[in-house]
């Protein structure tokens, strides 16, 4: 459990770490689609007041993980099949764009950075550390959107990020995935930019005809009690 002592050896602010946990319950199931999330009851588990759970609440909430309803207040978000095309639609033209921009902008400690992520991936994923291996991987794509540079394109892509990390989250073959990153990372570091967006393109767009009609509602952590 994260509590307020336990920000005290870094500058990050409360609701930051407050986030990122709730975020990574989501990713990894403990909070399923449609579980409740209450201020009262998440502030005194993170033994803090309710500011720092409602900025963090508010931040999850832009990125699309959760969202309110009325009759039952703030709840983890679900996504339909439809959302999950939509979602593919509007990553592809932002994503692509990004790596196009990276291409051209990536210094050699911006491309250093990226293989590092990648050795992260592999070498977590040697060690069975599935979750890190996966998280990893987002920081990757992150990564990329950062080295683009592009103020109007970052704006645009936070508020899906949450979505499509989770998205990612359920992919199987890690293997697989970390080979068409060091594709990806291949063709930017080329500092061409039609074969950065082609490379984007093709990863995106097989990862999209990889998933279900049915998108995946958790994987099978449950939530606790």
């Amino acid at each position: 459990m994260l509590t307020a002592e336990d920000t005290n050896a870094t500058d990050r602010p409360l609701r930051e770490f407050v986030r990122d946990t709730l975020r990574t319950r989501i990713f990894e199931g403990y909070y399923e689609p449609g579980a409740r999330l209450v201020e009262r009851d998440l502030a005194a588990e993170f033994n803090v007041s309710r500011l720092p759970i409602r900025e963090a609440l508010r931040m999850l909430r832009q990125e699309g993980l959760i969202q309110d309803r009325s009759s039952r207040g703030t709840e983890v978000a679900g996504l339909s099949a439809k959302d999950v095309e939509d979602l593919f639609d509007v990553r592809e033209s932002l994503e692509v764009l990004a790596c196009r921009l990276a291409a051209t902008r990536a210094t050699a400690e911006d491309l250093k950075q990226l293989e590092d992520l990648l050795d992260d991936a592999d070498r977590f994923l040697a060690k069975g550390s599935i979750h890190e291996a996966h998280r990893a991987n987002s920081d990757f794509h992150d990564a990329i959107t950062a080295i683009a540079n592009n103020g109007f394109l970052r704006s645009a892509l936070e508020p899906l990020q949450g979505r499509m990390h989770w998205l990612f989250r359920h992919v199987s073959d890690l293997p697989e995935l970390i080979k068409e990153h060091r594709e990806l990372y291949a063709a930017i570091a080329s500092g061409d930019p039609d074969l950065a967006a082609a490379q984007s393109a093709s990863h995106i767009g097989k990862y999209r005809e990889q998933f279900p009609e049915d998108p995946p509602a958790a994987e099978t952590h449950r939530k606790r009690t």
